[in-house]
């Protein structure tokens, strides 16, 4: 049941990506898409979380760690959206995934084997392979925006993935690192289990994000999503939602061995599907060997070796 939500999760993954793509084509900027989406996860996320668990009452920890990573997560997005506007989107998303390797370095430099996390030879393996799956798929792509060619456009695309990258690495720490609050006590740097151990993290990770969209879209545009922007966002949250709620399913049904194979899992079916409707909607060419390459990397990167053997 795990793998069977996990995959769910990552196919409404993809499809909320497809939304996007969709909006920013219909003549729609990002900034008004990712707004409404984000809304439309805020008022999910309040529903699924603190309505559901009939938990009202909000701590400081936790309304600082969510709204710090709300911060991250819209200035993730923003740049992902401008990256889907200059380049490929399966390439796009698919750099976006590969990120999912990296934050096990940090976490390592950061609390090391006391805390739980082994870098083993294979985590090299992996991460060396997501590299080079990367490189051959990049070099392989056509320009990323024909729309306006030239070298300049390739060279801001280049920037934004590479920022965007770095940015989801950050996030998926920031992730992780609450994870690990929860699962240790006591924890340094003054942070209680039992703060933030609270249903409003995603509900404040979502009204940070709202936050700040709001007001860079009412400063940079001065105007309301159009019709098309509210439909593709609408849906694009609800997807979204979907994703999350099928996620977390995921992770608490799981059991055994599953722990360690759901989020590469996540990450390459996230991986697939945004390149298949890249293929099969915008006729981009997908360099599937490359794709292959970076996925084999990531399930060996991001598996919890530990638990698996």
């Amino acid at each position: 049941m795990a793998i069977i939500s996990v995959c769910l999760a990552s196919l409404f993954l993809a499809i909320a990506n497809f939304l996007m793509r969709k909006s920013i084509d219909a003549g729609g900027k990002a900034n008004a898409y990712l707004l409404i989406q984000l809304s439309i996860c805020f008022l999910i996320s309040i529903m699924l979380g603190p309505v559901k668990e009939n938990s009202y009452s909000i701590n400081s920890q936790i309304a600082f760690f969510g709204l710090l990573t709300g911060i991250v997560l819209i200035v993730l997005l923003a740049t992902l959206g401008k990256a889907l506007e200059t380049g490929p989107s399966g390439l796009t998303f698919s750099i976006l995934s590969a990120a999912a390797v990296f934050p096990i370095l940090i976490m390592v430099a950061f609390f090391g084997k006391a805390y739980g996390f082994f870098y083993t030879p294979w985590h090299a393996i992996g991460s060396f392979f997501v590299l080079i799956g990367l490189f051959w798929a990049g070099k392989y792509a056509s320009d990323p925006a024909p729309q306006v060619p030239g070298v300049k456009q390739k060279k801001i695309w280049i920037f934004l993935v590479s920022a965007m990258f770095i940015l989801h690495i950050l996030l998926l720490v920031l992730y992780q690192g609450r994870a690990l609050i929860l699962s240790m006590d006591p924890f340094p740097f003054l942070l209680s289990r039992e703060k933030m151990n609270s249903a409003w993290f995603v509900p404040m990770m979502y009204a940070g994000a709202v936050a700040i969209q709001l007001g860079t879209l009412l400063k940079t545009q001065k105007r309301w999503p159009n019709k098309k922007e509210w439909i593709y966002g609408s849906f694009g949250g609800f997807f979204n939602s979907l994703c999350t709620f099928f996620l977390l399913q995921g992770t608490q049904s799981a059991h055994g061995l599953q722990h360690s194979i759901i989020f590469p899992l996540y990450s390459i079916g996230t991986i697939f599907f945004s390149n298949l409707w890249s293929q099969w909607f915008y006729n981009e060419k997908v360099h599937w060997r490359a794709c292959q390459v970076c996925m084999a990397g990531i399930f060996l990167g991001s598996i919890d070796w530990k638990a698996l053997l």
